[in-house]
C-alpha cells in the first residue's frame, strides 16, 4: 500500500465534477407518451418462462410493457435495431448519462456509431423505490448478465440457464442464426427490476431481495424499430444466487402495445447520431 501523503485528506475532499451534464439531452415529451399510452391496445404477448427467454418484435412509436406476473422475479433486456444488429442497446453509455439506475422519462441508448434513444421509460411501478440506505435501486445498468464463463471461473460449475444462455437461445430463434453466430451479439443488460447497487467499503457490485410484486410492470416506448429478447433470470429475485435451479423463479411476461392512430401526432423516430465520422481521419 502507497505511504499516505501529508495533503491525502485534501485531495480526498475535491468535489466531484459530473461527467455527463444531461440538461441537453433531447427533451422527453412524457405527456404526450403518457397520452398515447392511456388509449394504446394490445398487439402482441410474449412469455419468458423461468430461467428462459422470449423474443419480441416493436415498432417504432409502439409501446412494450414488461409485466411481473406470479411472483418476485428479476429480467435481463438486450434490444437491437430489428434491421441492423450492429446497433444495439449501449448500457455504458445509458449510465454515464443517466445514473446507474433509469426510471420513468429517462431512456435506452444505442451504441456507436448510432448513438440514439432506442427506447424511452414511460411508466415503472417501482419508482417509488428510489435509493434505499445501502445504495441500492431497481432497473440497472451497471451489471453484465449472469453467464455460465462466470460461474465457471469461479466455481467451476457448468451451468446452462444463465441468462447469457437463455438470451443466445431466443436470438437464435428470433433471426435462425446458428448459437455460435447469435453469441457475439448478446450485450450487457437492462436488468429489469433487479435491486442492485455497490458497497461503500469495497465498490463491490451487489444485488439484494428485489421488491418487485406481481402486478408490477416497467413501460417503455420503442423510439426505432426493435427486436428485444428478455430472460427471466434463474435467481428469482435474487436474494441471494443469480444462477441456479434452487431458487423460486416465476415468468415475466412482454405485451406489445399499439396507440391510437393520431395519438403520437408530432413525434419522429430520432435519427442516428449526427458526428461525422470522416473527419480528422
Amino acid at each position: 500500500m502507497g505511504q499516505r501523503p501529508q495533503d491525502a485528506d485534501a485531495r480526498r475532499a475535491v468535489p466531484p465534477v459530473i461527467c455527463y451534464p444531461n440538461e441537453t439531452l433531447p427533451a422527453v415529451d412524457m405527456p404526450l407518451y403518457l397520452a398515447a399510452l392511456e388509449g394504446a391496445t394490445l398487439v402482441s404477448s410474449h412469455l419468458a418462462a423461468p430461467r428462459d427467454a422470449t423474443h419480441f418484435h416493436v415498432k417504432a412509436g409502439q409501446f412494450f410493457r414488461i409485466s411481473c406476473v406470479d411472483g418476485p422475479q428479476v429480467g435481463d433486456l438486450n434490444l437491437w435495431n430489428v434491421y441492423n444488429l450492429s446497433e444495439r442497446f449501449y448500457s455504458g453509455k445509458t449510465r454515464a448519462l443517466h445514473g446507474t439506475h433509469v426510471s420513468e422519462g429517462e431512456r435506452l441508448w444505442s451504441s456507436f456509431p448510432y448513438l440514439r434513444p432506442m427506447a424511452t421509460i414511460v411508466q415503472d411501478s417501482l419508482a417509488w423505490y428510489g435509493m434505499d440506505a445501502f445504495g441500492g435501486s431497481v432497473h440497472d445498468v451497471i451489471g453484465t448478465r449472469c453467464d455460465p464463463y462466470t460461474g465457471m471461473l469461479l466455481s467451476g460449475d457448468t451451468y446452462h440457464y444463465c441468462c447469457h444462455s437463455n438470451i443466445i437461445r431466443a436470438l437464435a430463434d428470433a433471426t435462425g442464426m446458428s448459437l455460435h453466430e447469435a453469441e457475439p451479439h448478446v450485450h450487457d443488460v437492462l436488468n429489469v427490476f433487479m435491486c442492485t447497487g455497490f458497497t461503500r467499503d469495497t465498490g463491490q457490485y451487489f444485488m439484494k431481495a428485489s421488491p418487485v410484486r406481481a402486478g408490477d410492470t416497467l413501460v417503455m416506448l420503442a423510439e426505432i424499430d426493435l427486436l428485444g429478447v428478455l430472460s427471466a433470470c434463474p435467481g428469482g429475485d435474487c436474494s441471494s444466487e443469480h444462477s441456479s435451479d434452487v431458487a423460486q423463479c416465476y415468468p415475466l411476461q412482454v405485451d406489445v402495445l399499439e396507440p391510437a392512430a393520431g395519438a403520437l401526432d408530432g413525434w419522429k423516430s430520432p435519427a442516428p447520431n449526427a458526428y461525422d465520422r470522416t473527419h480528422g481521419r
